[in-house]
């Protein structure tokens, strides 16, 4: 059996991992971590974060999923998602993103990237 399971950034790995253990005991099962990635918040207190979401003219909002942020904060470095699409057609089968979406993303990079 694969589980996949996703928490909280308030909670640790090892919060995570204990909180399995604790559902599977008593089961003739063994527990074998293929992957363990934290949950973190983006680091919007960050002014490096505050300057890119007033450059490119977004409003912070939570990113329900696990993204490289995560890997990011764990090295203290702030980071935000951004990018076009609807987060919850994310690998969906009908996926897209409107070519507008893409054009004002890229706008919104390029005023970023040349800012100050």
């Amino acid at each position: 059996m694969h589980v996949n399971y996703r928490f909280a950034p308030s909670r640790s790995g090892a919060e995570a991992l204990a909180h399995l253990e604790q559902l599977f005991a008593g089961l003739p099962v063994e527990i074998t971590v293929a992957d363990l990635a934290e949950g973190a918040r983006p680091g919007l207190d960050a002014p490096l974060a505050q300057q890119f979401v007033a450059a490119v003219g977004g409003e912070a909002r939570p990113k329900y999923g696990w993204t490289d942020v995560a890997r990011f904060s764990a090295l203290g470095i702030p980071a935000v998602n951004y990018g076009p699409g609807d987060p919850s057609l994310a690998h969906a089968d009908d996926e897209r993103v409107p070519v507008e979406q893409i054009e004002r993303v890229e706008a919104g990079l390029r005023r970023w990237l040349t800012a100050g």
